[in-house]
């Protein structure tokens, strides 16, 4: 089963590869726009920090890594999540997920894995671009334990911004059009280029516990800065794999609610 899953995944890799080296040059304008708005996105932060030194117990290179995170789970998010997922939506709209469900494969897997956006990678090495920049401005490198750990915590990063996603395609199983609610997330995500210190009150609460960004990334910078405890690390796994499990059926309830395009 798993290795079935896996040929799957391999071939759509390849077709989506395939279908974006036929429009090269729109290949290389993206990955180049993807670089710019990265370099773009840096500027509020430089001049937050040009008038204070320390905010939120961040330094402006610390800070950095926090964008270096956010900048490479946007490029995930772009270029191997929504694509897939985006169009889940006109397939329920229309009743073509109908070929999905007959397939034997497992329907999450399927819609998850059926498109990728390749140039959207671009936004991946850049977030790796900005660590780097990060830790040079610092005058150090991160220790190899330090690297794990954050490797680790991105992984559970992914997972959750995945099961986030999940839930709000599932949405589309209820609503006739949900374009407004994939706004408002999209809107929403872009407050975790910001360390999670920087929210206080109700905003902290909510985006720790309700819509975890501060897992996203403020969690890997702080692993990898080397100032994440390993209780928070056990604590955070617990709940971002329960939140994952929960996302999971909340997409098997929708797809038994679908009633299919011959209904």
């Amino acid at each position: 089963m798993i290795r079935r899953h896996l040929r799957l995944l391999a071939t759509q890799l390849r077709l989506s590869g395939l279908l974006a080296l036929q429009y090269r040059w729109e290949f290389l304008l993206d990955g180049f726009f993807s670089i710019f708005w990265t370099v773009t996105a840096l500027l509020p932060l430089w001049l937050v920090f040009d008038e204070r030194p320390v905010i939120a117990g961040y330094t402006y290179p610390e800070a950095l890594t926090v964008v270096g995170f956010f900048t490479l789970l946007q490029g995930i998010l772009e270029g191997a999540i929504h694509p897939s997922l985006a169009t889940v939506i006109d397939a329920i709209r229309t009743g073509t997920l109908d070929f999905v469900l007959l397939k034997p494969a497992d329907a999450q897997f399927l819609v998850s894995t059926q498109r990728f956006a390749p140039w959207r990678g671009v936004n991946v090495l850049a977030g790796i671009g900005v660590l780097i920049y990060a830790f040079v401005e610092m005058g150090r490198a991160p220790e190899p334990a330090h690297v794990a750990l954050a490797m680790l915590m991105l992984v559970l990063a992914i997972i959750v911004l995945y099961a986030l996603w999940i839930i709000v395609v599932s949405a589309a199983f209820y609503v006739g059009r949900i374009d407004n609610l994939r706004f408002l997330f999209l809107a929403v995500f872009d407050a975790a280029r910001w360390p999670s210190t920087v929210y206080r009150g109700v905003l902290s609460i909510i985006f720790t516990f309700v819509i975890p960004l501060a897992l996203m990334t403020s969690y890997p910078a702080g692993a990898l800065l080397g100032r994440l405890p390993w209780s928070t690390v056990i604590g955070a796994w617990i709940g971002g794999l329960l939140f994952a499990l929960a996302a999971r059926a909340v997409w098997l309830t929708s797809i038994r609610r679908y009633t299919s395009a011959s209904s």
